[in-house]
Order: structure tokens, then sequence, then C-alpha cells
């Protein structure tokens, strides 16, 4: 559960990284002290940033500099491609349409997920299944993004058998029928200066409501210059994420707390931009298999020194679910 922390601590997890692939990774000096600082802030604040991750600093600015164009263009070309039910909830979102605890959130957006096709996981994926819709412009907008995709999904596998060791002493826990065919979604996100919307509707000055994330790890890219990201403490208090640059923020989400009898908790945050220029952030979330029913293990259940705290959920559920009450 989280603490009453007052920042958010900095891990540098090139030495995991070097390691990550090698059978014996756990008796590696380096290894066992990034491991130690991802098992200290997953306890206690449910947030931590990544820095020696091995992804371009580059790279994380060209994602949110063609995140950018697309947001400057006409309302009429960035709806080409429209989010709805039939396209399996992917696309562009307008400002305030979606929604947090049934409040319309300031903000837009385009919305993907890993490829869903016709009968993959059955009646329980029906909802998502479908291809994304990506721009046309700015022209390398797909191609960016697919490789951006592929490295952030190598990336939190990694950042995963650190967290995996932390948890039960193997770095093997979360792949095979946990994570090794990992469900994937990235939300490329605008922020406005003002609070607007295209057309009549209520605005507020709240970014993105105050939540939880769903899935295993999140990795945010934010916007170099603009403070906006904000973190709940134990006591209630928002504490801010500020960007740094070359780094990812990097938080838990619902089926890790899950996983760990509660030994790590999803925390709450929220974004509110109060910057007067507009903010970019592309979130990119790593999730279990779809069909992957999560429960708490039996290692976290004996560390934790509590009976199992959490019911079993099919991870492919949760997100349905989720995503048939936010995108309203």
């Amino acid at each position: 559960m989280a603490t009453d922390f007052k920042s958010i601590p900095i891990i540098d997890i090139s030495a995991l990284l070097a390691k990550c692939d090698d059978p014996k990774m756990a008796e590696d000096p380096g290894v066992s002290d990034v491991v130690r600082q991802l098992d200290q802030a997953c306890r206690e604040a449910g947030f931590f940033y990544v820095k020696g991750h091995g992804i371009p600093d580059s790279l994380l600015k060209e994602v949110k500099s063609v995140a950018h164009k697309f947001f400057d263009l006409p309302y009429e070309e960035k709806i080409k491609i429209k989010m709805t039910a039939e396209a399996g909830f992917r696309g562009y979102q307008r400002v305030g349409e979606n929604i947090t605890k049934g409040i319309p959130d300031m903000h837009e957006a385009i919305d993907c997920y890993r490829e869903v096709k016709e009968g993959m996981y059955g009646s329980l994926g029906k909802t998502m299944e479908g291809y994304n819709q990506w721009p046309c412009n700015p022209q390398n907008f797909k191609e960016l993004m697919d490789v951006y995709i592929r490295l952030c999904t190598d990336l939190s596998r990694k950042i995963m058998r650190g967290i995996s060791l932390a948890l039960t002493g193997s770095p093997e826990e979360f792949e095979g029928g946990r994570a090794g065919d990992a469900f994937w979604v990235m939300r490329i996100i605008g922020y406005p200066v003002v609070p607007t919307a295209d057309g009549p509707g209520p605005t507020n000055d709240i970014g993105c409501g105050a939540h939880t994330d769903y899935g295993l790890l999140t990795l945010v890219n934010q916007d170099d210059d603009i403070t906006a990201l904000q973190v709940r403490n134990l006591s209630g208090e928002w504490i801010s994420a500020p960007p740094i640059s070359g780094t990812f923020v990097c938080n838990i989400g619902d089926m890790l707390k899950i996983y760990s009898n509660g030994l790590y908790d999803s925390t709450l945050h929220r974004v509110i931009n109060k910057s007067p220029r507009y903010r970019v952030c592309v979130a990119y979330f790593y999730e279990t298999n779809f069909d992957t029913a999560v429960e708490p293990l039996e290692t976290c259940i004996q560390r934790s020194g509590r009976a199992k705290k959490f019911e079993r959920a099919v991870y492919g559920e949760h997100l349905v679910s989720k995503v048939r009450t936010n995108f309203g």
C-alpha cells in the first residue's frame, strides 16, 4: 500500500537490462540493487521514474512531436479516424468524450490496442476486435508508433522480470500463461491549454480524473517542460510527477496489485494542465495475456501474512468493463 511519499524515486535500470536474459541474472549484484529499488518504489508509491532504459531520447521526443502535429490538425481531419464501438474502441476521441467516474475528461486522444482478430478470444474478445486506426497525416505516424510500441513492449517485459524477482524470487513469474503473450494498450493524449470541447458539452479543469490503471505496468512519456501529472499519497495529498528528460514515469496497475495480494498497490493519479501550453503525453500500458485469470500468487499470500485478499479477475473482462464505462 502507498505511503506518505513526498516525491517519486528515480531508478537507473541499466544493470537489470544488461543481465535480463541471463539465466543467472538474480545472482548479479547490480540486478539485485535494481530489484531492491523497484520493490521499495512499488511498496511505497506505486510510481517510479526509470532511466538507463535504452530507448533513445530522440525517439521519445519524436513520438511526442508527431502527436503534437496530429492534435494541431483541424477537427475535420482528426475525426477521419474517429473511435467507434464498431472499430473496437480504437481511434480518435475529441475533448470531453473520455469519461472518468462519470465526469468528462478535458483531453483528446488516439486509443490503440494490440490487434484482436475475429474469434481470437471468442466472446470474451468480441468488443475489442479490430485494427488500429492511424492517421495519414503526419505521414510517418504509423511507422514511428510501430517501432515505439515494439520497444516499449520489450522494455516492459524486462522491467517486469525485475519486479517478478522482487515479489517471488523468480524472474519468470509474469511470463508464460500470465503475460508471455502480453496484451498492450497505448493512449496518445493531448491536453488543451483551456478546457474546451468541439460543440456543446460540459467542461472542467481536470485533464484526466483520478483513476488507477488496469494492467501490470505503465510507461508514461510526457512533454519535458510541463508538470501536470499528480499522484495521491496515503494522506490524500497530490504529489506532482514533473517531467525528467530522457525518463519514463512508470506505475503499476490493478492486475499487479491482485497478483501481489496487496503488497503493491495501484496508486490513484490524475492530470491537471495549468500550463499556458498544450501538453502531450504518450502512455503505454503493458498488460497480462488477454484471457488470463488473475489471482494472488501463493508466494505473495505467504509474504503478506494475510489471507487471499482479492478474488480472481479475468483481465479481458476487466478491460472491456472499463472501456465501456470510460468511452462514453
